[in-house]
């Protein structure tokens, strides 16, 4: 196993230090307005070919250019229409940028120290840095967003593990398209702009609830 792969093993375990539990993708405000338990799968497709594939298409692109990220980080807010979800990423970019300049140092090179970057650019970098590939850091982005939503519905719903474990293991065909697609982009421009507006409303929604929970 390359050095590489270990990174994206890394990146991908929801263990890391970097607040990935206080997470449900969207999903527990989706429950709150009425999502069953047999729509958790379609759900976390769902958001695979809208928001999670305009993140790992940002992903790759940060990570090819990481001389010109203010213009990754003006075409992700571009395609990032709410400000709650935009508030999200960044706070979770500020706890994987600081775990990345301790792990990673070189990281450091292109990104503030404590700064509030989206969490795909920080992705990126690290992908940079530690010769991941195109296809690796968007892997590792399908792959992370559909693990939060899984195991967030242990917490929210009557979910056996097993079928957990199999919707996820179900999802896989749609991780390596969404893989298939934004690999190849290089140029800020050509980041998908793919929408998903219930999901932000949900967001919106979310964050103004007092018993929750889930940040988001």
């Amino acid at each position: 196993m390359s050095a590489s792969e270990v990174v994206a093993l890394m990146l991908a375990d929801g263990r890391l230090p970097t607040g990935g539990h206080t997470q449900s993708g969207g999903l527990e405000p989706a429950v709150r307005a009425g999502l069953k338990v047999n729509q958790v799968a379609e759900y976390a497709r769902d958001r695979l070919y809208t928001v999670t594939r305009v993140e790992a298409a940002v992903a790759v692109v940060a990570r090819s250019n990481t001389d010109q990220l203010q213009a990754v980080e003006q075409a992700w807010a571009a395609r990032m229409s709410s400000q709650v979800l935009r508030g999200v990423s960044r706070r979770q970019g500020r706890l994987l940028l600081r775990l990345a300049q301790r792990v990673w140092p070189e990281v450091g090179r292109f990104l503030p120290a404590d700064g509030e970057v989206p969490r795909p650019i920080v992705l990126g970098v690290v992908a940079a840095v530690n010769g991941l590939s195109a296809e690796q850091v968007a892997r590792v982005v399908a792959y992370e967003d559909v693990q939060t939503v899984v195991s967030a519905s242990l917490k929210l719903l009557p979910v056996d593990p097993a079928d957990a474990a199999t919707w996820l293991a179900g999802l896989h065909d749609d991780i390596e398209r969404l893989v298939k697609d934004v690999a190849p982009l290089t140029d800020p421009d050509t980041v998908p702009a793919d929408g998903a507006p219930l999901i932000d409303l949900f967001a919106h929604q979310h964050a103004t609830e007092r018993m929750r929970l889930f940040h988001a």
